[in-house]
């Protein structure tokens, strides 16, 4: 089984990103990859990701989750149901054709002596699909770009990464 959104992805260091942004600019442009999906038949306002790092409250270290959730939703307002979510409910998102924010977060999970190293220590991506091969089930993502690359689609063995993971919706509200 496989589900996969045609999401169009964004490069953090794009050259519409603010340089002094663009190392952790990873939530803005995640935020950013999943509003330009979803605001296609919705009305809202519609920030760039240098925008909206000042308004989610990016740092250099990056953006906390409560943050994103608390300041995303104060951006939004009542058109959108902003919450972390478990991986069942990502998955639901997803068949539901709604793309979910997703966490690598080693630092703030204590995760450092695990015997499996995650795809990232610490980064936010727009999750756009899963793939369940040989029982195992794959995430499917835009990895936010790198120096001087755009945005790739990637996918990740959920069990190698699930210590690290965490979920937030971004539905939209009829």
């Amino acid at each position: 089984m496989k589900v996969l959104l045609n999401v169009n992805g964004m490069s953090q260091y794009g050259e519409a990103v603010r340089p002094a942004f663009r190392n952790s600019a990873c939530g803005p442009t995640t935020v950013y990859v999943i509003l330009n999906y979803l605001c296609k038949d919705h009305v809202t306002v519609k920030k760039d990701i240098n925008e909206l790092y000042e308004l989610l409250g990016g740092t250099k270290i990056g953006l906390f989750k409560w943050r994103f959730i608390k300041n995303l939703r104060a951006q939004l307002g009542p058109n959108f149901l902003i919450e972390e979510c478990d991986l069942s409910e990502a998955i639901t998102q997803l068949k539901h054709g709604n793309p979910v924010a997703m966490k690598f977060d080693q630092y703030f999970t204590f995760q450092w002596f695990t015997k499996k190293k995650p795809a990232y220590k610490y980064h936010w991506v727009p999750l756009i699909g899963y793939e369940i091969k040989n029982d195992d089930l794959y995430l499917i993502f835009h990895d936010n770009g790198g120096r001087n690359r755009e945005s790739e689609i990637r996918s990740i063995r959920y069990d190698d990464n699930r210590h690290v993971l965490s979920f937030v919706k971004i539905e939209p509200r009829d």
